[in-house]
């Protein structure tokens, strides 16, 4: 969930009635370093090459941090705040509260790695209130920006940097960031034998299959919109070519319909009463033909090349179909074979050897680095 993002708070230069002060001391801080000195950090360089590019005084930068501080369009830095359960199932004065800390504590150790864009300044974990949880405080920024300086503060821009697209007002960047990190925090509870619903921003934590399973569905439905906008085009052009025959019917019939010349009627006579007014209308009708029969055949130019991408998105869609119903297929393999195995030999001792493989996992990991060092 998005937090307030108060600094004080996370490092208890203040106690708020909910904290516990003789747990304080379980506390676990990861991250400390003041905003400004980031800020210098991370923009002054670019703050340096803005600043000599400009020629009037008044698009000049003095403070960076003031100016995105006081900014309505960007936040200075922002904040979530990561749980593992609630007090009736993770309280942090019990053995599952403990659980709760290791998992989060593997969780923070990575942020900043899966994260470069985003510069973790602030990060506490607070055992000393109901439910062990994290304050994890960030700047995010964007390099090789075109407007503005090059190094710059932008969530967005941010989270595009790290590979997340959004493509719809229920699909940001910033949702599709947070689907991520909760399903990395699910891999992590895994290990511990833990399968829960994580309390997120606005929507339930779904797994990477119902993700799929959703997004797929929308690329459907954006298909049949876009068929139906084709069946209209489809319409019209048929009703350019029933014009186009109506029209060529009336004029038969006027033509059939022509009078001859009587006895006493001049040749120029005829040829402005009769002759003139029926070719004039024939000309219009030709023109307004010819003008419906080009419209026709751009839209059909039109209409065949959205139908071959349609047909080839159609074909892909096919196969991720397919391809999630595989996965699905897969899993309800594995669950059942899992169940078989939890009914065997209970889900104690399942949950022991789950944890037992993710902390040699853990331990690997650890090895390795040390050996690299």
């Amino acid at each position: 969930m998005l937090g307030k993002g108060s600094i004080h708070h996370n490092e208890r230069k203040f106690t708020a009635e909910n904290v516990d002060k003789e747990r304080s001391k379980n506390n676990v801080t990861y991250y400390n370093e003041d905003i400004k000195t980031v800020y210098h950090k991370l923009f002054d360089d670019a703050l340096k090459k803005y600043n000599e590019r400009q020629k009037r005084n008044d698009r000049m930068i003095n403070d960076y941090y003031e100016k995105i501080r006081t900014s309505k369009q960007e936040k200075p830095f922002y904040e979530i705040i990561v749980q593992v359960g609630d007090k009736d199932n993770m309280n942090a004065v019990s053995d599952d509260g403990q659980t709760a800390k290791n998992i989060l504590d593997s969780y923070i150790k990575n942020f900043q790695q899966r994260n470069p864009h985003l510069y973790v300044f602030s990060a506490h974990l607070h055992m000393d209130e109901a439910t062990p949880h994290l304050h994890i405080d960030f700047v995010p920024f964007t390099t090789d920006s075109k407007r503005g300086l090059d190094t710059r503060v932008s969530m967005k821009s941010a989270l595009k940097q790290q590979g997340f697209t959004g493509t719809a007002r229920s699909d940001t960047e910033f949702n599709q960031w947070i689907n991520f990190e909760k399903e990395k925090l699910s891999e992590i509870m895994l290990g511990y034998g833990i399968e829960w619903e994580k309390k997120g921003i606005h929507e339930r934590h779904k797994s990477v299959s119902q993700f799929k399973r959703e997004k797929l569905v929308e690329a459907v439905n954006k298909l049949e919109y876009k068929k139906k906008s084709l069946e209209y085009d489809i319409s019209k052009y048929q009703n350019s070519e029933k014009y186009a025959l109506n029209s060529v019917t009336k004029l038969e019939k006027k033509a059939e319909l022509l009078p001859e010349p009587t006895v006493f009627m001049s040749a120029k006579k005829y040829k402005n009463e009769v002759t003139m007014p029926f070719i004039e209308e024939l000309l219009t009708t030709i023109k307004e033909l010819s003008q419906r029969a080009f419209i026709a055949e751009k839209n059909a130019e039109k209409l065949q090349k959205q139908f071959y991408i349609l047909k080839q998105r159609n074909e892909q869609l096919k196969k991720e179909n397919w391809d999630n119903n595989m996965e699905i297929s897969k899993c309800k393999v594995e669950l059942r074979k899992f169940d078989k195995l939890k009914s065997y030999l209970g889900i104690e001792s399942v949950n022991e050897i789950i944890k037992a493989a993710y902390q040699s996992k853990i331990n690997q990991k650890e090895h390795t680095q040390e050996i690299i060092k």
